[in-house]
């Protein structure tokens, strides 16, 4: 093997035999191989070969941003490259003869860095770039790599520029002076918010009165701590401050979030909520996903609205903003008018998005700690008469850090306290211990499972239970109205089964494995089947082809944008019997839906449109994000996996607002999880005042 070895280190042919046996054993994705292969071809004309190490890079880069991360972190992969690259995958084949952990114990840092001389393939960056665009960049390779004394990370170039995008346009932002009237501030927001005499601060006040002196803004926070609330109220305080600064108009507000369902949940709960408020007549109630705000040019990754083209809008508000996506988050930002406020909303504990980038996340990174400067602290005293803790106040604080507020205070978890420590006690790190203390039954909203096997007879009866459980929503699907009623009688059940769908849910870590969602969901069925809750397939004027996977009862979840359908990544909805004439039997199936423009509305869509749709007994906790349901179940694998960290534990629990469920045979498997922590190579928060 060391022959192997060392012939993969010094020579580039030998790499590329090394890329594609990875490739063949499931180790890297074939893309991530052929971009090696592909940069060999392409500097061999120059007649200047690529070394092997730059070719091992430009994979490893790849295969990281498939892997969530803005770039490939040098040091770190040298330092622990099963961890860093999350080796073996999941889904391998077999384990390669060279594996890369093997590959990269030979190599340092300085050697891995030099490698990447090649003024072809890759340019070097010892200081943040200022592009505005790839043609301001002082070359187009194709690598970019950002070295200092201390560490090195190779970037795809596409990935360089956005992150670059990013931090040029939140500077520019937090560098604008907002002019702010202190007094006609104070009297708004005192009238916004109710004088109470808690002695701890109101951090969602404090939160407006920050938001309202920067162009840009971060509102953070777990569930149940009021970040909608928050944002109406700033919402409402911003037109209330313009109107009084003798504006004709209103300021024009977009409100949006990634997914269908997200955006289906800010239009309720602002809609809820402005009735109370001032000025609700300017605040919108449509909130659309981020990809319908910028409107997406058809068969490409553009959008309509750009630099060139910007959004009209005065204030842009992005819930869920954990899921947005560094690339996606960019080409927001370059649509923003100059002017324009941006705020983002979100957990910034929550997984990022499955995409590369952990936006929100890089960008609190020092937010448990506040770090306001003084001078903050006075003004915000002054504004709302709320006083900042000192443990909160530090004078080396960053531009950055005086416009981002955590909320601190979980109204959510009242009546079932026992989620709310729960999640508090993932997201701190506590030792296994404390964990199993809080299912010893004090917490009657927490319920712990050990299952070995998905044929578990409480698991089954976990999933089949008619109050909490799925025997909840397919009960009302089998009560269907008589075959001549109205169709509002048919919208109104398909309603009730959409409502009762969100009372139950089961979310895996894994994607493949007994306890992986492939297999959970073909298990599921065949426990609905044989409890009697779901049926066999009725025969209708459909061919039996297009009724393989389609039967009443299914619940399926969009999982690639259908601008046709209007249906988003993430809408969820249920397979119904529906009244047709035509049809054996009078009816025929279609797939239910709210419709995310129009509340209150179910579209009903034929299955054989739904061309990139999966079965959702079972979800991954990425695809749970932006959603909530009563009774939330989490099955843990039988064995640890990097997959497995904090962050996915606490996105779990936080998905639950009644009862929590986790189903785990092993404790240990727990406690690997909660002190494994994500990390997201990139250098978003680097250079950010």
């Amino acid at each position: 093997m060391s022959d192997r070895k060392n012939k993969a280190l010094n020579n580039s042919i030998d790499m590329l035999g090394t890329l594609r046996s990875w490739a063949q054993a499931g180790w890297i994705r074939w893309l991530d191989a052929e971009l090696a292969e592909f940069l060999y071809q392409e500097a061999r004309p120059g007649k200047l070969e690529p070394s092997p190490l730059l070719l091992l890079g430009a994979a490893l880069c790849s295969h990281q941003n498939g892997h969530g991360h803005l770039c490939l972190d040098l040091r770190h992969c040298l330092q622990s490259p099963d961890k860093t690259l999350l080796l073996p995958p999941e889904h391998a084949l077999h384990t390669p003869e060279i594996t890369p952990g093997a590959l990269l114990s030979s190599i340092t840092l300085s050697q891995w860095a030099s490698a990447f001389a090649h003024p072809l393939l890759c340019s070097h960056e010892s200081a943040p770039s200022e592009v505005d665009g790839y043609d301001s960049d002082r070359s187009n390779t194709p690598l970019v790599l950002y070295s200092d004394h201390l560490n090195a990370r190779l970037y795809l170039r596409r990935y360089w520029h956005y992150e670059c995008q990013l931090k040029k346009t939140i500077q520019q932002k937090l560098q604008t002076v907002v002019s702010v009237d202190e007094a006609e501030l104070k009297q708004v927001l005192n009238g916004l918010f109710e004088d109470d005499k808690n002695s701890a601060p109101n951090w969602q006040k404090i939160a407006c009165a920050l938001s309202v002196r920067s162009q840009f803004a971060i509102i953070t926070g777990g569930p149940g701590t009021g970040k909608t609330t928050t944002v109406v109220k700033l919402l409402s305080l911003l037109q209330s401050l313009n109107k009084k600064t003798g504006e004709s108009s209103a300021l024009r507000i977009k409100l949006a979030a990634p997914t269908g369902k997200a955006a289906a949940r800010l239009s309720a709960s602002i809609a809820a909520q402005l009735p109370d408020l001032p000025d609700n007549d300017a605040i919108p109630r449509e909130v659309s996903t981020v990809h319908r705000l910028l409107g997406p040019v058809r068969h490409s990754r553009f959008f309509r609205h750009n630099a060139a083209n910007p959004l009209p809008a005065d204030v842009v508000v992005v819930d869920e903003a954990s899921m947005v996506d560094v690339e996606l988050m960019a080409q927001l930002m370059d649509a923003l008018p100059a002017h324009c406020r941006l705020i983002l909303l979100g957990d910034k504990d929550q997984l990022a998005s499955v995409e590369a980038g952990a936006v929100l996340g890089s960008l609190c990174a020092k937010a448990n700690g506040g770090h306001y400067h003084s001078d903050t602290a006075d003004w915000v005293a002054r504004v709302s008469a709320q006083t900042i803790p000192n443990e909160y106040i530090d004078s080396s604080g960053r531009q950055l850090d005086q416009a981002i507020t955590t909320l601190r205070y979980s109204h959510r978890f009242g009546a079932v306290p026992g989620i709310g420590a729960l999640a508090e006690a993932v997201n701190r790190g506590a030792n296994g211990a404390g964990i199993q203390a809080l299912f010893t039954g004090r917490h009657a909203e927490l319920n712990w499972i050990k299952a070995r096997s998905s044929r578990d007879p409480a698991f089954e009866n976990l999933l089949s239970d008619k109050h909490n459980g799925y025997g909840n929503y397919l009960t009302l699907v089998q009560l269907p109205p008589a075959s001549g009623a109205a169709s509002i009688e048919w919208d109104n059940w398909a309603d009730r089964i959409l409502t009762a769908h969100t009372a139950f849910q089961l979310l895996a870590a894994l994607r493949k494995g007994e306890f992986g969602v492939e297999e959970l969901n073909t298990r599921i069925k065949n426990i609905l089947i044989s409890r009697g809750l779901i049926h066999e397939l009725q025969k209708t004027d459909q061919t039996e082809q297009d009724l393989a996977e389609w039967y009443a009862g299914r619940p399926v979840m969009v999982t690639r944008n259908n601008y046709n359908l209007e249906l988003m990544n993430g809408d969820i909805g249920v397979t119904l019997p529906y009244p047709n004439v035509l049809a054996r039997g009078g009816f025929s199936l279609r797939v239910a839906f709210r419709d995310t423009r129009h509340p209150g509305q179910i579209r009903w869509i034929l299955p054989t449109r739904l061309q990139d749709v999966e079965t959702v007994f079972a979800m991954t906790v990425h695809k749970s994000q932006g959603s909530e349901f009563s009774h939330t179940a989490l099955i843990l694998p039988t064995h640890d996996s990097p997959i497995l960290t904090r962050e996915l534990i606490y996105t779990g629990i936080t998905r639950a607002s009644r009862q929590f469920t986790l189903v785990c045979s092993e404790s240990s498997i727990l406690q690997q999880a909660v002190q494994a922590r994500v990390f997201r190579a990139g250098g978003l928060e680097d250079s950010l005042a």
